[in-house]
């Protein structure tokens, strides 16, 4: 059984994980890491989802943040490679909307690369539409971006 706790990005098992997840991307990045990096800050995030399994260890993460009046944006998404495939990071992704209609949002939105294939599948199963690149992404060839708008009967 997973069981999903919300937090903020003091809490070192979020920390742990999001470390692991930098670890992949800079691999996965290559030369384009440091551009990334700089928007992968955690310091200002407040609100954060750790999934922890039945051993209390963490396993998957998410995070948001505010963008605008109207939108949020998901951050730090991420797995333990031998626990993908299981509907983890969907449950997490449903926990984070959930999380941003609460707050009042209306939408969110996100980036991922092209180099996250998995990624990509994850948001599009979850009812996200690509959207044209925005803010620091705008011309960034190697990013995707999305959003969904969310409703009570999500």
């Amino acid at each position: 059984m997973i069981t999903l706790n919300r937090s903020n990005s003091d809490n070192p098992d979020f920390h742990h994980l999001v470390a692991e997840l930098d670890a992949d991307l800079k691999i996965r990045d290559g030369e384009d890491h440091p551009f990334y990096s700089q928007f992968n800050k955690i310091d200002r995030i407040k609100y954060v989802v750790v999934a922890y399994d039945k051993d209390e260890t963490p396993i998957a993460c998410g995070a948001i943040k505010a963008y605008s009046t109207e939108m949020m944006e998901i951050k730090r998404m991420y797995v333990l490679p031998d626990r993908r495939g299981c509907g983890i990071a969907s449950a997490i992704l449903k926990a984070l909307e959930k999380w941003i209609m609460e707050l009042g949002f209306e939408a969110c939105l996100l980036e991922t690369g092209i180099k996250q294939p998995e990624a990509i599948r994850l948001y599009q199963k979850n009812g996200y539409q690509v959207i044209q690149n925005y803010g620091p992404y705008e011309n960034v060839e190697s990013s995707v971006c999305f959003m969904k708008k969310l409703t009570i009967c999500e």
